[in-house]
């Protein structure tokens, strides 16, 4: 099979723990052809539809010099037996628009995961509001005076923009704090950008858990990336520590309840945060840390992928 992947420019990719480039990998262990398409490529036409200018690759092991372009060429998307949107954040009007691009292309033939309509409507973080069971108390506004209640009331939360990535804006604020206001006029554009706001979960000391979800699979292991000293983020971009644990019983039961749910969408790979017992994002755009997971574990997600990725072809 041709499986095409929807990335970032291939020199920004750390192939030592990117999870798209595992994809790839696993992708050509498994017998298959590997292309890249770098977002800028994608295009329309009248003439010939959504295509792209798309790099045959040859991967190798090495980290360091990780592939070898094999050739070059402007392809339809219909042509490739799949096409991965592995395309990083910002959610900007670059990013819409690449989806209503590759939902052109579904419409014209071509298979394409996670299903572009569903990246559109699935915001990650405001997501947790269609699962409250499983969500601390939380708030969504650009208002600040409903944030000061919150903040009041809960006496001990995070603030973080709805877009944000890799722990990036993410403010824990307590009703004590003389900053609050400047905190939240920094996070609102004053009043002009809506935020999140949940209650403080302490169990963030022993990890904020990525749990991934692939063709509706739950993997049987997380990633808990447990935070520096002196930090409440556990993000592996703001300095977290990961460690590979089995997931509890409450992790498999909010996993298992989220993944028949969101396969159904047309969201094919995800990677769920969970802190302590509760639920506090559903990743869809480009989740990670299966990297990691392996080398700790032996459990390749990245191989589970490419096989449900298989069977998606031949249904």
């Amino acid at each position: 099979m041709r499986f095409a992947f929807v990335t970032d420019p291939l020199v920004a990719l750390k192939a030592y723990k990117d999870s798209s480039v595992a994809m790839m990998r696993a992708a050509q262990d498994a017998g298959h052809a590997v292309w890249v398409i770098e977002q800028p490529a994608l295009h329309w036409s009248s003439l010939h539809g959504v295509c792209a200018e798309a790099v045959h690759l040859e991967l190798s092991a090495d980290d360091a010099e990780w592939f070898v372009e094999r050739e070059r060429h402007v392809v339809p998307l219909r042509d490739f037996d799949a096409v991965v949107m592995r395309k990083d954040p910002p959610f900007d009007i670059e990013y819409v628009t690449s989806t209503w691009l590759l939902s052109r292309a579904e419409a014209e033939g071509a298979r394409v995961v996670n299903r572009p309509q569903a990246l559109r409507d699935h915001s990650e973080k405001l997501a947790v509001a269609e699962f409250p069971q499983f969500a601390v108390p939380t708030l969504v506004t650009r208002q600040a005076a409903p944030l000061d209640a919150f903040v009041d009331a809960q006496r001990d939360a995070i603030l973080k923009p709805l877009d944000g990535m890799g722990g990036s804006q993410i403010f824990r604020v307590r009703s004590d704090d003389p900053n609050r206001n400047v905190i939240v006029e920094t996070l609102t554009h004053d009043g002009a950008r809506t935020i999140m706001a949940q209650r403080f979960i302490p169990e963030i000391a022993e990890g904020d858990k990525r749990i991934l979800i692939v063709g509706g699979e739950v993997v049987p292991y997380c990633l808990a990336r447990i935070p520096k000293a002196g930090e409440t983020r556990g993000n592996l971009a703001a300095g977290g520590r990961g460690v590979a644990r089995e997931l509890s019983a409450r992790d498999r039961e909010i996993a298992g309840t989220l993944a028949p749910v969101l396969a159904a969408r047309g969201l094919f790979f995800v990677g769920i945060d969970v802190i302590g017992d509760w639920l506090t994002e559903i990743n869809v755009t480009s989740p990670t840390c299966m990297v990691e997971i392996r080398e700790q574990t032996g459990f390749d997600a990245a191989a589970l992928f490419v096989a449900a990725l298989e069977r998606e072809c031949l249904r």
